[in-house]
């Protein structure tokens, strides 16, 4: 059996319009950041769940490795295929359906093609939020969104997208299908097969189909941005927050100066409050209050925190949004940053967790670590502060050429932050999963006892080796 006999199979069970060979591929063949670059034996697009299940079955027959692949907004390399063109790329954006929306269940049944902001376009229709938001929300996937994880502006409140999902369908490595949609919030029978899949990055199964929690829409949602002097000011006012709004509390996001400033500079065009062309605030911190009791009461919520953080000293300024104008325009900036870095250059991305205390020390002794070993190296802190999720970034010194800066520095910087991330006991993948781009530092920082177990079950679930091969462990 070999690769023509194998394409000719796929033709016969998806179409031939739907299993793309030769030139033109590269948008299946390297990542959102241009960072990685493979080569696909081809790309195979099925329209459902049983296509899916039966370009497994294909692939197994012939052992040919299979890279599932969402909307490609990964940031780990998990996504793109390897260079030996061998291996075959499973886009599940034809599987788009949104199969139902229980409104008395609170739930919604979705296909893994969905794109984020098109299931919560849907949920609002029918009065109803799908709270998980993420800057990628225009092109991601629920499926990719499931199979990382992902966390996102809203998980000081929701949870991450594991806390969203109530049932998966899934293909097996054995091309068999696993129906676990029902919309049960409790369901003790035996092992949850569901959270097994959530975050295993498409190394155990496909997830082709979702079960997703809705909520209300709150009546009233106020955004603010503060500044403040420094990260154990911002972690202050996060406390004051959490006593004074409660569950209210949505969002808490945090900025440092250059996050800001790369901002300025490639898109100027995106409104800087509190901000002046002599002042740059070291610290911003952009935070939501979700109220089910009316503008005026979480306006009056939110003005009274924020009065209480300038008396104590913890701000220095804010701005209050006055509409939903201004909200989009406030998240605009703080979900902008990412594209403002790409195009300063190319940049060592970290997306590491620590406890929400641990913060300031951490940012504080490894911005030193990071000064004394690559001076000029430029720092861009931004990210989730109310959850602990930092996007510790590193761009090249000034003038510096950023893909020289890459070649000679990356390796070592990630040890030392890495170092630091576990030096104040937190994990080096909070959001973005591990992929192709953390599965190293994996085998050198998770317990043996936790990696062997991460084995076995892969050898157990895919004992062909052809989910996602290479990825993750």
């Amino acid at each position: 059996m070999g690769t023509p006999a194998l394409l000719s199979e796929l033709r016969t069970l998806v179409g031939e319009p739907h299993v793309l060979t030769g030139p033109g591929l590269q948008a299946y063949e390297c990542d959102w950041r241009k960072r990685w670059h493979g080569r696909a034996l081809a790309v195979v697009r099925p329209a459902d769940t049983a296509q899916v299940a039966r370009v497994v079955q294909a692939c197994l027959t012939h052992r040919v490795g299979l890279v599932p692949q969402g909307g490609h907004t990964g940031l780990v390399g998990g996504g793109t295929p390897d260079n030996s063109g061998t291996q075959l790329v499973l886009s599940l954006q034809r599987l788009n359906r949104i199969r139902e929306i229980d409104v008395d269940n609170l739930t919604m049944t979705v296909e893994a093609g969905c794109i984020l902001q098109a299931v919560q376009v849907a949920a609002a229709e029918r009065g109803l939020l799908f709270p998980l938001s993420l800057a990628a929300e225009g092109s991601c996937t629920i499926g990719g969104n499931l199979a990382t994880n992902a966390g996102g502006t809203q998980v000081l409140r929701y949870g991450n997208a594991r806390d969203l999902c109530l049932g998966l369908e899934v293909v097996t490595a054995e091309g068999e299908l696993l129906h676990g949609l029902g919309g049960l919030r409790k369901d003790n029978t035996g092992y949850d097969l569901r959270d097994l899949y959530i975050g295993s990055e498409g190394t155990l199964g496909i997830i082709t189909a979702a079960t997703l929690k809705l909520v209300p829409q709150p009546a009233a949602t106020m955004t603010a941005l503060a500044t403040c002097t420094n990260p154990e000011a911002a972690v202050g006012l996060l406390r004051l927050a959490r006593t004074r709004l409660g569950a209210t509390l949505t969002g808490f996001e945090l900025m440092n100066a250059l996050a800001r400033e790369l901002v300025a500079r490639h898109l100027p065009q995106i409104p800087q409050p509190l901000w002046t062309d002599a002042s740059c605030p070291p610290w911003s911190v952009l935070l939501e209050q979700s109220d089910d009791e009316g503008p005026e009461q979480a306006h009056h919520r939110l003005e009274g925190l924020l009065e209480q953080a300038l008396e104590q000293g913890l701000i220095q300024d804010a701005v209050v949004a006055k509409n939903m104008s201004e909200s989009r325009q406030l998240w605009h900036l703080r979900e902008a940053i990412p594209l403002a870095q790409a195009e300063e250059g190319l940049n060592i991305k970290h997306d590491i967790s620590v406890p929400v205390s641990r913060i300031p020390a951490f940012i504080a002794t490894t911005n030193a670590i990071l000064a004394q070993a690559h001076p000029g190296c430029r720092l861009v802190n931004f990210g989730h502060l109310g959850d602990g999720n930092l996007h510790y970034n590193v761009q090249a010194p000034a003038g510096t050429p950023p893909g020289d800066f890459l070649a000679r520095c990356e390796q070592t910087i990630n040890t030392l932050v890495y170092d630091s991330v576990q030096a104040h006991a937190g994990s080096i993948s909070a959001e973005h999963g591990i992929g192709l781009l953390k599965r190293e530092e994996l085998a050198q920082r998770k317990s043996p006892v936790a990696l062997d177990l991460m084995k076995r079950l892969k050898r157990a679930l895919d004992p062909q080796g052809i989910l996602n091969p290479g990825r993750v462990v």
